[in-house]
């Protein structure tokens, strides 16, 4: 089945340039030239979304935050921004990957590919039990802590999965970066650490046991645990 890709920036060459691009590579495609006209096309459901953060009518944040509760697919942003704070502001919004522009499209192709896959990928479980009271259902990406919902963000979730399903393993930042967001050598230590930080804390909200072990000096890893 071919998959859909929208692309909303308010740059017509950017947009031209990229649906072209996509096209060629098998993509359905669909542009909305701001966030108005992408909160009216939405409906088209489209399997990833690349958004543009710098847009007159309707910021980038602000509309990936207004959509993300009922959007699940992988939103990228395109942006000028290089400062790890946006970076951070970003992935809170509820992104999943950050591309600067100027970018090489064959690497944006190639993060959109590894994005889509990841989506795509079959899980062997459904649904994990912890030490009887942490309860993480990975088709549906919900986590209960004795029956109360832990609200994760999709990256947040894909980081707890990563883990998860490698208890006892380390990861370090570069290595838990790319197993999450799918590439190799893009990854910042401080996104990573941002993200642990508020898994934590929404485990901390709800008296959860934490599972998540810094390892100082080289990353983080999953408690080991009884599993049911």
């Amino acid at each position: 089945m071919t998959q859909t890709i929208m692309i909303i920036d308010d740059e017509i060459e950017i947009l031209d340039m990229l649906k072209r691009y996509f096209s060629l590579e098998g993509y359905h495609v669909i542009t909305a030239a701001g966030g108005k006209e992408a909160l009216q096309k939405l409906s088209k459901q489209p399997d990833l979304i690349l958004l543009d953060i710098n847009m007159p009518d309707i910021d980038g944040l602000s509309l990936c935050k207004s959509i993300r509760d009922f959007v699940t697919c992988p939103i990228l942003f395109l942006t000028a921004n290089t400062e790890n704070s946006d970076k951070i502001k970003g992935f809170g919004a509820g992104g999943d990957d950050y591309i600067i522009k100027p970018f090489s499209v064959d690497e944006l192709g190639a993060r959109v590919s590894a994005h889509l896959r990841r989506e795509n990928r079959s899980k062997t479980k459904s649904r994990v039990l912890f030490d009887g009271q942490l309860a993480v259902d990975y088709l549906e990406r919900t986590v209960y802590w004795d029956g109360k919902e832990i609200p994760l963000l999709k990256k947040e979730f894909d980081i707890l999965e990563v883990l998860s399903q490698n208890p006892g393993q380390v990861f370090d930042k570069e290595r838990l970066y790319e197993a999450a967001w799918g590439l190799d050598g893009l990854g910042n230590n401080s996104v990573v650490a941002e993200h642990i930080r508020k898994i934590r804390a929404k485990f901390a909200a709800v008296g959860a046991k934490q599972y998540i072990e810094t390892v100082w000096g080289v990353g983080y890893k999953w408690e080991k645990a009884s599993v049911n």
